[in-house]
């Protein structure tokens, strides 16, 4: 099984493991900079892969699903930026400009880690909230203040939001 393949919980804990142990590093070194947090981060990928069976790890997926959670990071702080500024905006200017609206999203995500990451992710942006996720697992229900287009929102969900989180945790 491939080292991303297993279960949420040790996606969870390989995860947390791989950015606290460069945290322990720093403090063992007393030097909290970027260049020692990747030293940590190296150290402890290695050891993190030297740990586990032979059959449990492939390194480079490993690797390549970490700066895909970096990638993603730095999208949702951008998409975290733009909510504030268009609800701020709303807030600040005259008149009612929301077109709100509850929209059935359709998942293709299918784990309990994907559909709460991606569920969360949705509620801290500002405008949307996640309501519900159906018995079988399949659509999401989201509340948003601007849709212009129902359409369009499900698509930019899928495709900017749902799609990212799938790449990471698969």
């Amino acid at each position: 099984m491939p080292f991303w393949g297993g279960s949420d919980v040790k996606q969870i804990n390989v995860i947390l493991g791989n950015i606290f142990l460069p945290l322990v590093w720093m403090a063992l070194t007393g030097a909290f900079t970027f260049a020692n947090f990747a030293v940590g981060f190296a150290i402890s990928t290695l050891a993190l892969w030297l740990i586990s069976s032979p059959a449990d790890v492939t390194l480079i997926v490993y690797i390549t699903r970490f700066f895909r959670f970096i990638g993603f990071f730095f999208f949702f702080v951008w998409e975290l930026l733009v909510a504030n500024l268009r609800v701020a905006y709303e807030v600040l200017t005259p008149g009612f400009q929301m077109r709100a609206a509850i929209i059935g999203i359709p998942l293709d995500a299918e784990s309990d880690l994907e559909i709460t990451v991606l569920a969360n992710l949705i509620t801290l942006t500002p405008g949307t909230l996640s309501l519900d996720v159906s018995p079988d697992r399949k659509t999401l229900y989201v509340h948003a203040m601007h849709v212009n287009d129902v359409e369009q929102f499900r698509k930019d969900i899928k495709q900017r939001m749902e799609r990212r989180v799938m790449e990471v945790f698969k």
